[in-house]
């Protein structure tokens, strides 16, 4: 799939479990749907030259290339929907006790959620090294700053990775098969649609877009601030 099509499922995916996220507020709840919408692009690390990769030059190019050598290439070790997730969270598990290295998380996200959608944002900042570090630390400080410890990243991360591995089953590239993959290469492809074809742009990316807003709509608070203004609406009809 396209960089924006997993940040978008990740979005979804992060709006969609609000229910049961570990966050309470609204600041943690938008923080949660960020962030697994941005991790949702972090398999993509074991490729030098991904979105990922070159998001914030050689701070992330350089881990890039190291773990796409321990990942064995791309769309190996860290699309493997066990192996992934658990390697991802794990490292999250370690950041996630500190302020700032849970500020890294979360930047990171931030940075990864901007880059990926950038088609609908206007302006190339996000698309810089400087701008997109300036962006999405200060978005992280600010909802880390107003919300309390983040202990629930590791969820977030984990959630993300599957959220990107599922996807990416979806197209004719595939997914590892979990674990059987390092004896005997084997992949796992769900169905035959090739990335950035029609069926992507036209059916998924709608149906990611709208599962966010919907979901956000009955998961939030946004549902009661909403409510009363569609009434009034109805009412002038």
């Amino acid at each position: 799939m396209l960089g924006h099509s997993h940040a978008l499922s990740g979005l979804a995916a992060g709006a969609a479990t609000l229910p049961w996220a570990p966050v309470h507020g609204t600041v943690s709840q938008v923080a949660w749907v960020a962030a697994v919408g941005g991790f949702a692009m972090l398999p993509d690390l074991d490729h030098s030259g991904s979105t990922v990769s070159d998001m914030w030059g050689p701070v992330t190019d350089v881990p890039s290339g190291a773990i796409g050598r321990l990942a064995q290439g791309h769309r190996w070790g860290t699309h493997d929907a066990v192996l992934g997730p658990l390697a991802f969270g794990a490292l999250a598990v370690a950041a996630a006790g500190a302020f700032w290295s849970s500020l890294l998380l979360m930047a990171l996200a931030i940075g990864l959620a901007l880059r990926a959608l950038n088609f609908a944002i206007p302006g190339r900042v996000e698309n810089t090294v400087v701008g997109n570090l300036v962006l999405s630390w200060g978005g992280a400080w600010l909802l880390l700053d107003h919300s309390p410890n983040p202990g629930w990243l590791p969820w977030a991360v984990a959630l993300g990775c599957l959220t990107h591995i599922a996807g990416d089953a979806l197209t004719t590239a595939g997914i590892p098969v979990p674990l059987i993959w390092i004896v005997r290469r084997c992949r796992l492809k769900l169905l035959p649609i090739r990335t950035g074809n029609i069926v992507e742009k036209a059916l998924l990316v709608p149906l990611f877009l709208a599962a966010t807003v919907l979901c956000i709509y009955l998961n939030t608070e946004a549902r009661t601030a909403l409510d009363p203004l569609v009434e009034r609406i109805l009412s002038l009809g």
